[in-house]
C-alpha cells in the first residue's frame, strides 16, 4: 500500500515542518523510498541539522532554521507539519489546501480500517483499551498516534487486514480533510489555547475527527458534553446524507438524545436495542465515572466490531491504568500517594479527585494558558481536601482566590518543596494527590516528566 504514497510524493517540492520526532519518522520513510529527491526541511531551533548524523551527508535536503524558518512556507507543493508547530501566527490562505500530516496521508493512500480517537482528556487510555481489547480478541491491530508512536513509524508494516487504532490530537487534525472509519469524540474542554487564535479554532480542529466521514463510516461522540454536542449539531447538516451511523454516548441519559445511543442507567451499560452490555458494579482496575464514560465508547466499538462480548468484558476489568493517569506510586507511612500528572485541565483533576476519593493533599500548578479556573476553585472550596500545595504559575493565582478557612494553603516554588510539605501535613490513611490542572511546560518538558519526578520525590523522601 506504502507504493500509492510514494507515487504522490515522488517530484513533489516538499518541505518537512518540524524536526521532531515525527518530523524525523517523515524523513525516514521518504529518504527509504525516494533516496535522491529533494527535500527541505524547517525547524525553529538554530543549525538543528548538525544535530542529526543522517542528515549531515544528505546533499539532496535543504535546511531552514531559527526564528525565520516559517518565512516563504507557501512556496512549496505540499508542507508535512509535525503536530506541535503553530501557525496561527501567520496567514495561511494561500497555502492551507498544501498542509498536510502523517495521519491524512495514512487515511488518503492506505487501505485500512483505522479507528480515531480525540477529546481533551481520556484519549490514551480510549485508544489503548480499544487496542487491548482488538488484540485480545486474535485480531492484528497497531496503536499509533499521539500516544507516542508516530504513525510513518509502522508505515511499512500496516496491511490491509489490519485494524489501526489512533490516538488523534487536535493538532494532528487542525488541517485534516479525511475521518476514520470509526471516529470518537470523547469530551470538550478549554485547553491548548496557546497554540490557536481562539477557543473555536480549537473545537473546529476537533471536529475534523468526523466532519468527513463516508455514509458506511461510524461516529461515535459524548452526548453529555454539551461542546461537543454543539458541534456536531453544528456540523450535521453539512454533512447531509454522511451523518449516518451516528451513535451519542450517554452517561447521564438525558431523555432528549437520540434514539440510537449508547447509554448508562440504574448501573448497567445497555445498547440501543436495550441489551444490557455492562454492569458498573463488575471488579475493575480504571476508577472513576469519567473511566465508565470512556468504557462506554469501547463497549460501543466492540458492538461495531461484533468482537466477543465477554472477551471484551474481560479486557475492560483487566486494564491497568495508564502511567501518569491516577497512577498508584505507593503507601508511605499510612499515607497512599497518587501521580495524576496528565490531569492538565481542571475537569480532569476534579474527576480524579471524586475517582480517588478520600484526598486529604492536593498538588495543584502549572503553565497558565488562559483557562477559566472559576469553577475548579468553587469545586475546591466546597470539598474536604485539608491541605492545597500550589505551585506556580496558576496554582499561586488559584490560592490567591480561594476562600476556605478549613484548608491550609500552601505556595511553593518547586516539586521539591511540594513533596516535603505534602510528607509532613498529610494526616494518615488518607491520600496525596498531584492533579495539576495545568500544563508543565515552562516548568517541565512535558507531563510524563513532571510525573516522574513527583514519583522519584516521594520515594527518595521516604527512603531516608
Amino acid at each position: 500500500m506504502i507504493s500509492n504514497l510514494i507515487e504522490y510524493l515522488k517530484d513533489k517540492k516538499i518541505l518537512i515542518l518540524g524536526f521532531g520526532v515525527e518530523g524525523q519518522s517523515t524523513y525516514k520513510v521518504i529518504r527509504k523510498y525516494l533516496k535522491d529527491q529533494l527535500l527541505y526541511i524547517a525547524d525553529k531551533e538554530k543549525n538543528f541539522n548538525e544535530k542529526y548524523e543522517m542528515l549531515t551527508d544528505d546533499v539532496n535536503s535543504k535546511f531552514i532554521s531559527g526564528d525565520d524558518y516559517l518565512k516563504n512556507i507557501d512556496n512549496y507543493d505540499l508542507i508535512i507539519k509535525s503536530p506541535g508547530i503553530s501557525l496561527k501566527d501567520i496567514d495561511i490562505t494561500k497555502f492551507k489546501e498544501k498542509i498536510t500530516s502523517q495521519l491524512e496521508l495514512l487515511l488518503e493512500f492506505f487501505d485500512v480500517y483505522t479507528i480515531g480517537i480525540t477529546g481533551t482528556k481520556g484519549k490514551s487510555t480510549t485508544s489503548s483499551l480499544i487496542y487491548e481489547m482488538i488484540k485480545q480478541q486474535g485480531k492484528k491491530v497497531l496503536l499509533l498516534g499521539n500516544i507516542g508512536i508516530p504513525i510513518f513509524d509502522y508505515i511499512d508494516v500496516i496491511e490491509k487486514n489490519m485494524i489501526v487504532v489512533l490516538e488523534i490530537s487536535s493538532h494532528q487534525l487542525e488541517y485534516a480533510k479525511k475521518s476514520p472509519n470509526i471516529s470518537i469524540f470523547l469530551n470538550l474542554y478549554e485547553e491548548h489555547l496557546d497554540h490557536y487564535k481562539s477557543i473555536n479554532e480549537y473545537i473546529e480542529a476537533k471536529a475534523n475527527i468526523f466532519k468527513y466521514k463516508k455514509k458506511e463510516d461510524f461516529f461515535l461522540y459524548n452526548a453529555d458534553n454539551k461542546s461537543v454536542r454543539d458541534v456536531v449539531k453544528k456540523h450535521q447538516q453539512d454533512m447531509k446524507e454522511n451523518y449516518y451511523n451516528v451513535y451519542p454516548i450517554s452517561f447521564e441519559n438525558k431523555e432528549y438524545y437520540e434514539k440510537n445511543k449508547f447509554v448508562y442507567e440504574n448501573g448497567v451499560v445497555k445498547d440501543s436495542n436495550n441489551v444490557k452490555l455492562y454492569n458498573s458494579t463488575d471488579k475493575r482496575k480504571l476508577l472513576g465515572d469519567h473511566n465508565l464514560n470512556n468504557i462506554m465508547f469501547v463497549l460501543a466499538v466492540s458492538e461495531i466490531l461484533k468482537l466477543d462480548l465477554q472477551k471484551t468484558i474481560k479486557t475492560i476489568n483487566n486494564f491497568n491504568p495508564l502511567p501518569h493517569r491516577m497512577e498508584l506510586v505507593g503507601t508511605f507511612d499510612e499515607v497512599t500517594y497518587f501521580n495524576d500528572s496528565i490531569a492538565t485541565v481542571p475537569e480532569s483533576a476534579i474527576n480524579s479527585i471524586k475517582a480517588i476519593t478520600n484526598v486529604n493533599t492536593l498538588i495543584i500548578g502549572g503553565m497558565d494558558r488562559g483557562i477559566n479556573y472559576k469553577e475548579f476553585i468553587k469545586f475546591l472550596e466546597e470539598s474536604n481536601i485539608e491541605n492545597l500545595i500550589c505551585l506556580p504559575t496558576t496554582g499561586h493565582n488559584i490560592a490567591e482566590q480561594i476562600k476556605n478557612e478549613k484548608m491550609s494553603i500552601y505556595k511553593v516554588e518547586t516539586m521539591e518543596e511540594a513533596v516535603k510539605i505534602a510528607k509532613e501535613v498529610t494526616k494518615k490513611g488518607t491520600n496525596c494527590l498531584l492533579s495539576p490542572a495545568a500544563s508543565s511546560y515552562g516548568f517541565f518538558k512535558n507531563f510524563k516528566e513532571r510525573g516522574e519526578k513527583y514519583k522519584r520525590l516521594i520515594k527518595e523522601a521516604y527512603s531516608k
